[in-house]
């Protein structure tokens, strides 16, 4: 892989930028203390802003690594403020591939926000990092989250049964891919 670590990503309607201190009221009050936007993930809603606080300063301490991809999702219509998250969440150099997790606030749910933002990190990941497999993964408990990655190209290959833990416990968990080699054809 070509890592690049986490640059800016235009669309129409985004920017993916890396999180700033600036961001941490954003980020808590527009999904990370939503028990609804947590609901299918595998960390819980923000309590309060200082737990939001150290994440975001996490984040900020690992931008120097070029194999670290975390970015803000900014509507342009809202300014610079952050309206969820996406990321690279693991990486496999032997098998030059990545698996995407991602999150967004509630208000901005069934917008085609996450497939925009989706759509940019897959360009970005194909054609700048060179990777050869881009994976997601959800509960099948949330469909919706499974319709983003059909909207970006990804293929259903299969639910693993009591596979995953997330906020509702032990949870089946449906898998999707894209390679380079159906993204570039």
């Amino acid at each position: 892989m070509n890592h690049l670590g986490t640059v800016s990503l235009e669309t129409e309607r985004l920017i993916l930028r890396k999180f700033t201190k600036e961001d941490i009221s954003a980020m808590f009050h527009n999904w990370a203390s939503d028990a609804e936007v947590t609901k299918f993930l595998t960390w819980p809603a923000h309590s309060s802003m200082e737990i939001t606080k150290m994440v975001i300063n996490d984040w900020l301490s690992s931008y120097n690594q070029k194999d670290y991809y975390q970015w803000a999702i900014a509507l342009k219509s809202l300014g610079n403020k952050p309206i969820g998250a996406i990321s690279i969440v693991h990486y496999s150099e032997d098998l030059n591939s990545v698996e995407i997790g991602y999150c967004i606030g509630r208000k901005w749910w069934h917008q085609g926000i996450m497939s925009e933002a989706f759509k940019a990190v897959i360009t970005f990941l194909f054609e700048q990092v060179k990777v050869n497999r881009i994976a997601a993964k959800h509960d099948s408990n949330n469909p919706h989250s499974g319709d983003v990655m059909r909207k970006c190209g990804l293929k259903y290959e299969g639910t693993l049964r009591q596979a995953d833990r997330n906020n509702q416990g032990i949870v089946d968990v449906a898998l999707y891919s894209i390679l380079a080699e159906d993204y570039f054809n």
